[in-house]
């Protein structure tokens, strides 16, 4: 038997967050503004802990530095990968992450690509991604004119929708938005626009506008690829949504019993519905996993969907 190590999950209060993570996931959340659930991390600003097995009480980020071979003895000096669990009860800020290059230079930091599979979406929400600003002195022009209105790409999502947001992409997740989000492991974000709200100081959260105009991809490229390629398994369905240098993510649904095989250095895994056995052991909506090197197949029976993220 191999190591799957269950995430005790660490809870994020946000200004646009709402009280969904504990309506849909019955998690214990801190207020009913908890906007993230860091649902598998080790980065320093939400590490999760191990809640099961011989690493009992350890937090990701240690066992990730003193047994490498647990994750493939992959290179780097931290943890590469997160997930988490958003609620945007209303709009999050208009934002772009920078490529590892700019990160690691002026943040000391990872850069985050990042992705998105919608699990609920109120009628009528929306998403941003992208803009359409031809040149970079259009876009500034229209930063400098409050133009958010004509500037940014924003269309209507729904349930089971998928995005990937490569780093240098203007973006943001609006009201009435629960997502799973896949992502390289950063917490860089550049603000450049946050529809001039105040925080509890009765002050506009910080903006990073310089950053922002460094690092956003102009023109935009807001083509998205909408055909995933689906594979028929004993008792489901497996649908791989990316394979890209960051990470791989695929969302499979299961109704009944199989076997889910592990050639990666380590796979996450989020139960995001239903219930069911994984190995023996009960799991459900809501569970999350670090799968480690040495499960090299994970026998899960029930009816349930998983979304599975690796390197």
């Amino acid at each position: 038997m191999g190591h799957i190590l269950k995430m005790e999950p660490v809870f994020k209060e946000m200004i646009w967050g709402g009280h969904k993570l504990h309506d849909v996931y019955g998690y214990e959340i801190p207020s009913n503004h908890t906007g993230e659930c860091w649902a598998i991390s080790a980065h320093k600003n939400g590490d999760c802990t191990i809640a099961n097995g011989e690493f009992k009480g350890e937090t990701l980020s240690n066992l990730f530095k003193d047994h490498r071979e647990l994750f493939g003895n992959v290179k780097g000096d931290q943890f590469p990968l997160l997930v988490k669990i958003i609620d945007a009860k209303n709009d999050l800020s208009v934002q772009v992450h920078p490529d590892d290059a700019y990160a690691k230079e002026h943040e000391n930091s990872l850069g985050k690509t990042e992705c998105w599979y919608v699990l609920q979406a109120d009628e009528g929400t929306k998403m941003v991604m992208g803009h359409h600003a031809k040149t970079k002195e259009e876009f500034v022009k229209a930063i400098q004119n409050d133009d958010y209105d004509n500037l940014l790409n924003a269309f209507e999502i729904k349930q089971g929708d998928f995005f990937y947001i490569p780093s240098g992409t203007l973006h943001a997740i609006c009201s009435g938005s629960l997502i799973y989000e896949a992502q390289q492991s950063s917490d860089i974000t550049y603000r450049v626009y946050d529809y001039h709200r105040k925080g509890v100081d009765g002050k506009e959260r910080q903006l990073h506008v310089k950053q922002s105009i460094d690092v956003t991809n102009v023109p935009a490229n807001i083509d998205q690829n909408k055909k995933f390629a689906k594979t028929d398994l004993e008792n489901g369905t497996k649908t791989r949504y990316v394979d890209s240098e960051f990470f791989k993510v695929d969302r499979y649904v299961l109704n009944g019993k199989n076997t889910i095989m592990n050639d990666a250095p380590f796979q996450m895994v989020s139960v995001t519905e239903g219930n069911g056995i994984m190995e023996g052991t009960s799991v459900k909506k809501g569970d999350h996993f670090v799968i480690c090197s040495d499960q090299k197949e994970t026998v899960f029976d029930g009816t349930m969907e998983l979304m599975i993220t690796t390197l």
